[in-house]
């Protein structure tokens, strides 16, 4: 199968295009700026989703686009910094979808990233696919980028939108920010503690983008493990798993000086389970979070 991945130096793309060629498929993997770091054996081009749309030749020939592709949330969100996460991913997904619409043949399956702040925060209330959308500006992106996403269905193209989690992988991600921090005797609980954190393991998310490439399913899928952990207890297992205590909390009022807006993604609470993967016959290998923690730190 000829796989195209958008977004393919990030943290997910990587991995997803070393199990895609390991798996004998054939990869075009998208850089936004360079493609430095991908495996060897892919083909590789510069895209740049805000310059115009993706290279025809990445295109050519692809059987399925894996749609990764956007701006980073994790930074302070000034007005600037809000436009380009709006933009990085509605105008890049639209300018995507406009160039599939022109392919002929066009590829049979769009898997394009979402994420679960498509629920905004709920509490401890369950979050499966059917749920309403929340509030708040996350949500508000999720929903304009899955929007573009479902336009590919128009052309005939089947549309997986992947709410992701909190990815829990070796030197990236969240912790690549958290583990220094308790491992400096400095970590603890975020605000209250209450909220509820999804997460999964990389190896289980770049597996699931795969499977659903291959799998009949449409629509959204929720790209968490089957058991969501409050802060409290992430934090506690992240410090058994390293050691440490968990002794020194982060309260809210410090977030928010710090990270202004942004440090509502760290204190929102979104319970989510991954129904749509567990129906399609998806099967997590690390669904438990001290198994996951302890497979990520022991490297």
């Amino acid at each position: 199968m000829n796989v195209t991945i958008t977004g393919a130096t990030g943290l997910i793309g990587r991995r997803v295009a070393k199990i895609a060629l390991a798996s004998n498929h054939r990869v075009y993997a998208l850089g936004r700026r360079s493609v430095a770091g991908l495996p060897p054996g892919a083909q590789t081009a510069v895209w740049d989703a805000l310059a115009g749309p993706p290279p025809g030749e990445a295109l050519d020939g692809a059987d399925a686009v894996v749609h990764l592709a956007g701006e980073p949330v994790a930074q302070r969100w000034t007005a600037e910094a809000k436009q380009r996460i709006l933009d990085s991913r509605v105008l890049g997904t639209r300018r995507l979808v406009e160039a599939l619409a022109a392919r002929e043949p066009r590829p049979a399956v769009l898997v394009s990233a979402s994420a679960v702040g498509y629920y905004g925060s709920r509490g401890d209330e369950i979050l499966t696919e059917p749920t309403a959308p929340g509030s708040g500006f996350l949500a508000e992106v999720c929903q304009a980028w899955e929007a573009e996403a479902d336009r590919a269905a128009e052309w005939g193209i089947r549309v997986v939108k992947l709410r992701i989690g909190v990815v829990l992988a070796e030197g990236g991600g969240a912790l690549a920010r958290m583990v220094p921090v308790f491992r400096a005797f400095l970590g603890g609980r975020v605000g209250s503690g209450r909220q509820w954190m999804p997460w999964i393991h990389l190896e289980d998310l770049a597996a699931l983008v795969l499977h659903l490439v291959t799998h009949p399913v449409s629509g959204a899928v929720n790209a968490v493990s089957p058991n969501p952990a409050t802060n409290a207890a992430f934090t506690r297992a992240l410090a058994s798993a390293l050691g440490r205590p968990a002794l020194l909390p982060a309260p809210g009022f410090l977030l928010r000086a710090v990270f202004g807006e942004m440090a509502e993604v760290l204190l929102s609470s979104q319970r989510v389970l991954p129904e749509a993967a567990r129906r399609s016959g998806f099967i997590h290998h690390y669904p438990e979070l001290d198994s996951a923690l302890k497979n990520i730190l022991r490297r």
